[in-house]
């Protein structure tokens, strides 16, 4: 149960292995399914072999924070508790049983026994504190999670099977992040300095997949863990592949020669090329729509983003419509906040801005940026309406998307230059504000707490890398912390919502589907609410391909 993390702008990264987050029914498959229903009782063998856009920085479940390392994370580590696929609730884990006090201060943990890491190593309530107490430490690089457990003040080894969590104040997801941080070896990762521990490239767990070998800039190899404790869901696939292939029309050809067999597709590629007959003989299509969102995020420390007349004028600039249509080929839903469109977190009642050249303009005189000098940019005190957008360079929609905003701009008396970065140092710059304004994306769990991205505590070392600062903004989101009742926690976050879409410290854009090619020897592909899990796939003797 990750928690929110970096999505590459249209989301190439998919956490197949879902632990987290909340949906909406998925669709059925586009094509048929390719293999004969009586294709046997499921078998071991054979590899998955996976796309990965872009290479992560290291392999730590806590110092990390992109989708990249978390999909790989979530297959070598486990957690105490884990979502039922279907039902989405909370349900035993590495823990066998737990229970809660009353007044939502207390949680204890009863640990499986005999469960192991993949070194062969038991795992105990100790390992399970010194977890916590890691995540918890200041020094770690890691203040994405810790703000999600501020207010769990101990983590006590009751015996070697039990743990019990103490609470200053009652927090809605205490269960859910209590059960679903990632439980470390003490004895491998307790030496050394944690942020740079030599396992970062090497991680061990008790997850059903073990670490095998990273090749930088090629591949990312993980094992099926023989050790693995949960005998019945042991995965099938013995072997997880995940090739490493920046470019979208080099993965695209791979996928074709069926070097890769689980992949999502550009919607360019779902509409045109994955639409072929050919395509359709060698490949299963699933689309569904998944909590995430992408946006520009406006550097607010930046002298011509502090007004939010300004930040409401770029947004107004931004012809969201025809990009949906021309771009996304309508596979997405414009959005005007930051949750999940189909939850009920979301206010629909607040629509997003219209696309408007002119009133943009008469925001932008409005506040004090005009062209004074006729040489087709916009000034106030000296300073010319010059800036800066970081993208990633992994994608080519981002790039379209710039493009077209960039021209717009101009035309509005705007200099706007884009900044591709390969995807580690695009993180890099970002964690450190190094940004006029940035393009990305945001995964969400379910019930997701907008306190990581959007608390003023957060802009200096946490997720709020635009400086939003709202002192009502700061209260609706605390006093939503400490609410239980579902139905008021909503109309608090509509509120919330409300606050965001009048101050646009993002230009909020698109909800997009997910759009998934997968290979039709696998076996048991199911959809569920938040989608496929792939450790139930399988594939028969008959059509495994890798030995």
């Amino acid at each position: 149960m990750r928690s929110p993390v970096h999505f590459l702008f249209a989301a190439s990264a998919l956490v197949l292995s879902l632990t987290s987050g909340c949906g909406q029914p998925a669709s059925a498959p586009v094509a048929p399914p390719g293999l004969p229903v009586d294709a046997g009782p499921p078998v071991d063998g054979d590899w998955l072999v996976s796309r990965m856009g872009a290479e992560m920085e290291n392999l730590n479940p806590y110092t990390s924070s992109d989708a990249y390392a978390s999909a790989i994370l979530g297959l070598v580590f486990d957690t105490l508790l884990q979502r039922d696929n279907e039902t989405l609730e909370l349900e035993p884990h590495l823990a066998d049983s737990f229970e809660f006090s009353d007044d939502h201060l207390a949680y204890t943990f009863h640990l499986r026994e005999g469960v192991t890491f993949s070194d062969g190593q038991p795992l105990t309530a100790a390992d399970v504190k010194f977890s916590f107490d890691t995540l918890k430490n200041p020094e770690v690089d890691a203040p994405h999670l810790r703000n999600y457990y501020q207010d769990v003040t101990d983590c006590e080894v009751v015996d070697d099977y039990t743990v019990r969590f103490t609470c200053s104040k009652p927090y809605f997801r205490h269960l859910l992040m209590l059960g679903g941080f990632e439980i470390l070896p003490k004895h491998i990762y307790g030496e050394g300095d944690f942020n740079t521990h030599p396992n970062n490239r090497n991680p061990v767990g008790s997850g059903p997949y073990a670490f095998e070998q990273w090749d930088t800039g090629q591949q990312i190899i993980l094992t099926r863990n023989e050790r693995y404790w949960n005998e019945e869901k042991k995965p099938r696939i013995v072997r997880r592949v995940y090739k490493l292939i920046v470019d979208n029309n080099a993965a695209f050809q791979v996928l074709l020669r069926q070097g890769i067999d689980l992949m999502d597709l550009l919607p360019e590629q779902w509409v045109n090329r994955g639409a072929s007959g050919s395509f359709l003989t060698k490949f299963n299509r699933y689309s569904y729509y998944r909590p995430y969102y992408n946006y520009i995020g406006w550097n607010s420390q930046r002298p011509m983003f502090k007004d939010k007349r300004v930040r409401r004028a770029m947004t107004m600039l931004l012809d969201r419509e025809s990009i949906r249509e021309n771009i996304y080929y309508g596979l997405a839903k414009t959005i005007s906040g930051n949750f999940f469109i189909d939850s009920p977190e979301y206010n629909a009642d607040v629509l997003p801005w219209p696309f408007d050249r002119e009133a943009a303009k008469a925001l932008l005189e409005e506040a004090g940026w005009v062209d004074a000098d006729k040489d087709g940019v916009r000034e106030k005190d000296g300073e010319r309406f010059s800036f800066e957008l970081l993208i990633t360079n992994a994608h080519p929609v981002a790039e379209q998307v710039g493009t077209l905003f960039q021209e717009e701009l101009k035309h509005a008396g705007v200099d706007m230059s884009i900044r591709p970065l390969e995807w580690a140092s695009f993180l890099q710059s970002v964690d450190a504000r190094r940004f006029d304004a940035v393009m990305l994306g945001w995964s969400m769990p379910p019930d997701a707490d907008p306190y990581q991205v959007w608390h003023s505590t957060q802009v200096e070392k946490g997720s709020n890398y635009v400086g939003f600062n709202n002192a009502e903004a700061d209260r609706l989101i605390e006093e939503a912390r400490t609410t239980f009742d579902k139905d008021k926690r909503v109309q608090l976050y509509h509120r919330f919502h409300e606050i965001i879409h009048e101050e646009q410290p993002y230009t909020f854009m698109f909800c997009s589907k997910v759009l998934l090619a997968v290979d039709k020897r696998f076996q048991n592909v199911t959809m569920y609410p938040l989608g496929p899990d792939t450790l139930e796939w399988w594939i028969p003797t008959a059509l495994q391909r890798y030995h």
